[in-house]
């Protein structure tokens, strides 16, 4: 079988890494690809994933059994349901699906009238308005642009100031069309964790949780990042705060093959949630893959994931058999210098080769590209996505940072206390 896999980033070399060990794949394509993903399938960089015609072309003609749409604004812009409509087996829901993602105002409305556990919240299309409440409520307090960002129009603000700075930001433009409806949120507390889910025919296949890490530096210092780093499974996570998330998933998953969906979701729901002294309760929920969350999971999983796709995307939940390693599971990111704000590109790397000759590390391409000497250059913010796994959580994470010390390009950026918490957690912090 012939199967397309459409991003660029460091998610998508991970799903292509999974899917290339599948034996029934035959070609694998992914769309535009990366300085990565090209080692272990064919790169097509001309082919634009926004355009659901130029996709379902490229589908006929190189005669594809299953596209994997990897971000969300292909989703959003519904190239899933072009690709549907045409009788091509795609994983990656609706745009009406992917709205639980494209609309925080939306999948805040989804969880109220299915008694999913939020935050408190309110919606402003206008400026003064916000600011009102803003000043209303006090701070702490979380400012969220509705639309997409990128994972960065987010701020939580600790001071008044900030928050109001925050407000003023979306409406004058920061992030877009983005930014031009706002999100005010009461401030949970509480370790974040995620927990995806494999979704179709209104039912949850939950994977294994993770905890991601991000803001930009140490300590959880400075801004909002896409992902400095991520580790699974996640030790703090108690039986009952797990069985709680899974229900909650459950109760989401079902809701999605009901009104007002047009048709079932299929694909990947991704639940971001804060453990809450009053149990787990979502704090937003994404229509993909989780990126870095994508890099610990996959590596534990020992189902066919191709098998598994195509189950998802064909309304069988019958036919799906998740089975998961027992390793420990930690990723490092590195990153531009500047990074989440400007950084220069076309930094020469080195060392990948070094880093993966360490057994059991893997590293993800997150922005890279190739020059026409081959060698491989910086081509984004999140660079690389350095991932090791082990027996112990220790074990992993100090080959992880092993690894890292042996890639270089100028400027690299990264956190040195990924997973910090969980080993100290664990009794094994340094």
């Amino acid at each position: 079988m012939n199967v397309l896999v459409l991003g660029s980033g460091g998610r998508e070399h991970a799903i292509t890494w999974a899917l290339r060990k599948s034996p029934s794949v035959d070609v694998l394509y992914v769309a535009p690809g990366n300085g990565g993903t090209g080692d272990i399938a064919e790169n097509v960089p001309d082919l634009d994933m926004m355009d659901a015609a130029a996709v379902l072309a490229f589908v006929q003609e190189r005669h594809i059994g299953l596209v994997v749409v990897g971000p969300e604004a292909p989703l959003v812009a519904g190239v899933a349901d072009a690709l549907r409509e045409a009788g091509v087996p795609v994983f990656g829901p609706n745009a009406d699906g992917a709205q639980l993602e494209g609309s925080k105002a939306y999948s805040k409305q989804f969880m109220l009238d299915n008694d999913i556990p939020t935050a408190a919240y309110a919606v402003f299309d206008n400026e003064a308005d916000a600011l009102a409440y803003v000043r209303q409520q006090g701070a702490p307090i979380v400012i969220k642009a509705d639309g997409l960002a990128a994972g960065k129009g987010v701020v939580v603000a600790e001071e008044l100031e900030d928050a109001e700075e925050a407000v003023r930001e979306c409406f004058a433009g920061a992030f877009g069309a983005a930014g031009s409806t706002v999100v005010i949120e009461e401030c949970m507390t509480g370790p974040e964790c995620s927990l995806l889910s494999f979704v179709t025919a209104g039912t949850s296949h939950p994977m294994v949780a993770a905890q991601d890490h991000k803001r930009a530096f140490d300590g959880d210092a400075g801004p909002n990042t896409g992902g400095m780093g991520v580790y699974s499974p996640v030790p703090i996570v108690s039986e009952q705060e797990m069985a709680a998330m899974e229900d909650i998933m459950a109760r989401a998953a079902a809701a999605t093959a009901r009104e007002p969906f047009g048709l079932d979701y299929r694909g990947i729901l991704y639940g971001g949630f804060m453990l809450t002294p009053e149990g787990p309760k979502i704090v937003e929920f994404n229509a993909r893959f989780g990126d870095p969350e994508t890099q610990v999971v996959l590596p534990q999983l020992e189902s066919d994931l191709t098998q598994i796709m195509l189950a998802v995307a064909e309304g069988r939940p019958e036919d799906i058999d998740l089975r998961w390693t027992d390793d420990w599971v930690v990723c490092v990111v590195l990153a531009s210098e500047g990074y989440p704000g400007s950084y220069e590109k076309g930094k020469v790397i080195l060392g990948i080769e070094e880093a993966e000759d360490l057994d059991g590390v893997v590293v993800f391409h997150a922005g890279t590209v190739r020059n026409a000497d081959g060698e491989l250059l910086t081509a984004g913010g999140r660079v690389l996505n350095v991932v090791a796994h082990g027996k112990t959580f220790e074990e992993a994470r100090n080959l992880a940072y092993e690894a890292c010390d042996l890639i270089n390009f100028e400027g690299k950026q990264y956190r040195h206390d990924i997973g910090r918490k969980a080993a100290e957690y664990l009794g094994c912090a340094e």
